[in-house]
């Protein structure tokens, strides 16, 4: 029987040793993309169009990871509204711990900001996303968005970065995070923005979580592109969890 590489149950891991498995590349020049999500066993990734219907403990525990390990957290528009996203609140000094072990966080503690792809400028800025928040939401938009959304924006506290006339093409959002620094970053969906990335060969590394269930129903892939493409990608490792939950992490090869 052929042995399966880098299987490691989730159960012999503590917090530090997980964050090693999940650590960014260190001296990074460029932004390199992780995409994280969750999924059904029979590929749905949300239940009644959330996905938190499909998290686990397991799933939890990896999401807050990653979170901690961010420089920036990236999302689509359409996903801010159907989640009711707030703003990211990781443990200061975790942050700080993997900043000093070079594998990601900040050097003072800080959250890792928001980042929302946004064509029209389209959010409340009354919102959950806008008073949950610890640090100013990037505003991803173009310059065909409305002036006056833009300035209701600008008022909740966001910081507006106009990165196209009336699209934002995904390697001008990278340019976005190359410009400011921002080399570590976790896209969170949707399968829109994912698959517009992954389409354009910019996505780096898969976290893909699937829970131990079967959904059926009409959920949606996490990947949708406007054309098929064919990317290779390399297991990199595989956690166990307990309660069935596998927690796997794909790297571009």
């Amino acid at each position: 029987m052929q042995r399966i590489h880098n299987v490691t149950q989730l159960a012999d891991l503590d917090d530090d040793a997980l964050a090693r498995c999940y650590a960014y590349p260190r001296h990074l020049e460029r932004p390199w993309v992780r995409a994280n999500f969750v999924n059904s066993i029979d590929g749905a990734f949300t239940v009644d169009g959330v996905s938190a219907g499909l998290g686990t403990d397991a799933d939890h525990r990896v999401f807050t990871l990653l979170r901690e390990l961010a420089e920036v957290i990236v999302i689509g528009a359409g996903t801010v509204r159907a989640e009711n996203y707030g703003g990211a609140h990781p443990d200061p000094d975790r942050r700080r711990a993997h900043f000093q072990h070079g594998i990601g966080g900040s050097a003072d503690g800080t959250p890792p900001p928001i980042a929302v792809v946004t064509a029209s400028a389209r959010l409340d800025p009354a919102s959950k996303f806008f008073t949950d928040a610890e640090v100013a939401p990037l505003i991803i938009t173009t310059a065909h968005a409305d002036k006056d959304q833009v300035a209701a924006l600008e008022q909740a506290g966001a910081q507006i970065v106009v990165a196209g006339e009336a699209a934002i093409m995904p390697s001008a959002l990278v340019r976005v995070f190359a410009e400011r620094g921002l080399h570590r970053v976790l896209c969170e969906g949707g399968p829109h923005l994912f698959g517009q990335l992954a389409e354009a060969d910019l996505v780096d590394e898969l976290c893909l979580s699937t829970a131990p269930m079967l959904v059926g129903g009409a959920g949606g892939r996490i990947s949708l592109s406007a054309s098929t493409f064919d990317t290779p990608m390399s297991r990199k490792q595989l956690v166990l969890a307990e309660d069935g939950t596998v927690l796997a992490r794909w790297a571009r090869r």
